[in-house]
């Protein structure tokens, strides 16, 4: 660098747009560049040059026309911006030789004409810099070290610093060519008594983004941005590229996933210093492509949030220096790392082999169908995305190119996974007194309710019912919560309250996406906690639980009483259709000699027509599968119906006890279970295999007994019994 310090080639240049303090925060192109060499040696100066650069839009702006005096017409005459590089590295060039110097370093006003004009236009055109473009001084930082009380260097200008020290501007018209002259003038004073300045700082821009592992240790947050709108499939040499000019720390790109693992169109990005973040918000709005990004500030928490938090694994595989990432998606479970070696083939040889592979699995070691993929040049990763949704075993594979961050972000979202897919945990939650007549919500952290996410919105009670099954005979009275929509509307959600957490259990590993009409439904075990948040008007979002915008507990949803627990009588037709002005059922009056179990019923009109516009969703009125499948029949056919039947075949049938299973080899079939406890006479629906969400067997299953006795003989006589080799533990579940 010492040889740079004997000629400076001072450097000046216009754009379309802005000028200034503002010079290329606008993306116009560049129109105007000038020159002039400064022999440091012996205090010369060479030629003054001018030229005119064509834009690829002849637009120029009325500040710039009055600025630099430039019109349109002139510049559809001049040469393209690839032409004057060549022209200014060969001229430069030249004069150097004459003077008898060999290298030189460019001098600017600022960095902004080198990063945020030069670099970010070479980049969009696909031209390649000159080396000389990578070095630069910035002559207001060396007149700082000069001159320190002249102000910040944020705040000076060339006026300003000639005015400090007294030297008298040039006197020239036009535009840039004053500017330079200027800039000569200030480094020749700077030259000589009483500064004998030495030009010895030098700034850089970076020739290439570095990838690797984000350090955990603290990140300043005036060094951080987030940019927003990005194209789902930008990888971290594109955000890299966006931002070219501009130095991002090393493994400073980390892309933001959502809640599915996927690329939600965020990025954070952590820079080196403050000065090249605050350069890169000015670069809000701007474009990749066709689409325009947002820039903000962001914070040193959130960066390391996104990017840090590396196990030792993963720090072992990004411990290679300078590759590049490509991440697969969709492998077949039972993919070793030699089938994925043979899908990518000769032409895309992997780092190291086998090391160069990383298999993301969940924490008890399954597989999850995603792997990381190491390549030592861009070449070789290029032929392995040739290689998109190409077929391995029976399924397609997707390849995407991927970050460092993204593969932190992703074996942590794996190994954070619980085994089975459940609501997310409710944060500190503030107590909404329920009504006190209200027995059919109790809430609680035991895991005895199921969610159902994605029913037909014409779907009613009964058809979840028919959904359900066998297992309507699990759930509790009045169990069944609908919830609406602001509008009264179907939301598309429902909760039902099971007996046990093992009902529940049951429930959701057999109807998880079993089909209703013509749409699959989605089946999640969940606790009554965090059932009553929501429908007491809290959502479920990707960031969690958000609470109920009613704050006063007079705005809660009404809740609707059940009937008391004493004896009640048959509701006659009247008393199954009343006014929609009545805010609670009345106790249905009926003949005396028919008496029956307590039943609740409900106005189909009267919850729907109240006005309920402070919470986002409610829930509908209680029904349980004892209401007579909830007016599926007219109101006279309904009472004859119940009439007619004996008050016992109204009351749901006893289950049978269950025994759950655990050890089994995956291979085992519901054949070799009903083997294992011959002589207990199971058939063959007594039997569920549970499988995990992946589709694989679990190494569990349930197993229903006529009764608790046969049950716990069971238990008793069989658990610990090798079942192929493997010991069988059983346990009874309440």
């Amino acid at each position: 660098m010492a040889s740079h310090s004997d000629t400076l080639v001072v450097f000046f240049g216009a754009t379309a747009g802005a000028n200034g303090g503002k010079l290329g925060s606008d993306e116009r192109e560049l129109i105007l560049l000038v020159w002039q060499i400064v022999d440091l040696h012996e205090n010369k100066v060479g030629k003054l040059k001018r030229t005119l650069v064509q834009p690829d839009s002849a637009d120029v702006s009325e500040q710039c026309k009055e600025e630099t005096g430039l019109t349109a017409e002139e510049l559809c005459k001049a040469e393209p911006l690839e032409s004057v590089l060549q022209q200014f590295y060969q001229s430069v060039s030249a004069e150097l030789k004459s003077l008898g110097r060999s290298s030189y370093t460019l001098c600017v006003d600022g960095p902004l004409l080198i990063q945020q004009v030069l670099h970010p236009e070479a980049s969009k055109k696909n031209l390649v810099l000159p080396e000389c473009f990578y070095t630069f001084v910035d002559l207001k930082k060396e007149f700082h070290k000069c001159c320190p009380n002249a102000g910040p260097v944020k705040d000076l200008t060339l006026t300003s610093m000639l005015d400090y020290v007294c030297v008298p501007a040039a006197v020239e018209q036009e535009a840039g060519m004053r500017e330079v002259k200027n800039m000569v003038l200030l480094i020749l004073h700077l030259l000589t008594e009483p500064y004998n300045h030495t030009f010895s700082t030098f700034e850089t821009v970076n020739y290439k983004f570095e990838s690797g592992a984000c350090k955990t240790e603290a990140v300043d947050s005036e060094t951080v941005i987030r940019a927003r709108g990005l194209p789902w499939q930008s990888s971290d040499q594109d955000i890299a590229r966006f931002f070219k000019g501009l130095n991002i720390a090393k493994g400073g790109v980390a892309l933001c996933l959502n809640a599915q693992g996927r690329r939600n169109g965020e990025a954070l990005v952590r820079f080196i210093n403050s000065e090249h973040r605050d350069m890169a918000l000015e670069r809000h709005k701007h474009h990749m492509g066709n689409r325009y990004i947002e820039v903000y500030k962001a914070t040193g928490e959130e960066f390391l949030k996104i990017a840090g938090g590396t196990s030792n694994e993963v720090a072992q595989f990004l411990s290679k220096e300078n590759q590049v990432i490509i991440r697969m998606r969709g492998l077949p479970f039972t993919a070793t790392p030699q089938d994925v070696l043979g899908f990518l083939g000769p032409e895309s040889p992997v780092t190291d082999g086998t090391e160069g592979l990383l298999f993301v699995k969940y924490p008890d070691g399954r597989p999850t169908g995603d792997a990381f993929v190491l390549f030592a040049c861009e070449e070789y990763a290029q032929n392995a995305l040739k290689k998109h949704k190409q077929i391995l075993g029976k399924r397609y594979i997707e390849l995407f190119r991927s970050t460092a961050a993204e593969v932190q972000q992703v074996l942590n979202r794996y190994m954070s996974t619980p085994l089975i897919s459940t609501l997310p945990p409710p944060p500190q939650m503030v107590s909404v007194p329920m009504l006190a007549t209200s027995p059919f919500i109790t809430t609680g952290s035991t895991r005895d309710c199921i969610r159902l996410r994605g029913l037909p919105y014409t779907a009613a009670i009964e058809d979840i019912l028919d959904f359900m099954g066998e297992h309507t005979i699990d759930i509790k009275p009045h169990g069944v919560h609908m919830v609406l929509n602001q509008q009264g509307r179907p939301s598309g959600d429902a909760f039902i309250q099971m007996k046990s957490a093992d009902r529940a259990f049951m429930m959701a590993q057999k109807c998880h996406k079993k089909m209703m009409k013509d749409r699959y439904v989605e089946v999640f075990q969940c606790s009554t906690e965090e059932m009553s948040f929501v429908l007491m008007g809290g959502t479920l979002n990707r960031s969690g639980l958000s609470p109920p915008p009613c704050k006063l507990p007079c705005l809660s949803p009404p809740t609707y009483a059940a009937f008391p627990a004493t004896p009640a009588m048959l509701p006659t037709e009247a008393a199954l259709y009343q006014p929609p002005l009545l805010a609670t059922p009345r106790t249905p009056q009926a003949p005396a000699h028919n008496p029956v179990p307590a039943l609740a019923y409900y106005s189909p009109q009267l919850y729907m027509n109240m006005n309920m516009s402070y919470t986002t969703y409610y829930p509908s009125p209680p029904v349980s599968p004892s209401t007579v499948s909830y007016f599926a029949a007219p109101p006279g056919s309904v009472a004859a119906a119940v009439a007619a039947q004996p008050a016992p075949s109204i009351l749901p049938p006893q289950p049978g006890a269950l025994v759950r299973m655990q050890g089994l080899p995956y291979n085992t079939g519901v054949k070799d279970i009903l083997g294992f406890f011959q002589g207990y006479q199971l058939q063959a629906d007594s039997v569920l295999m549970l499988y995990n969400w992946s589709g694989q067997r679990s190494g569990e299953a349930l197993v229903t007994f006529p009764s608790e006795k046969a049950a716990r003989l069971a238990v008793a006589e069989c658990s610990n019994v090798p079942l192929s080799g493997h010991p069988i533990r059983l346990v009874c579940c309440e």
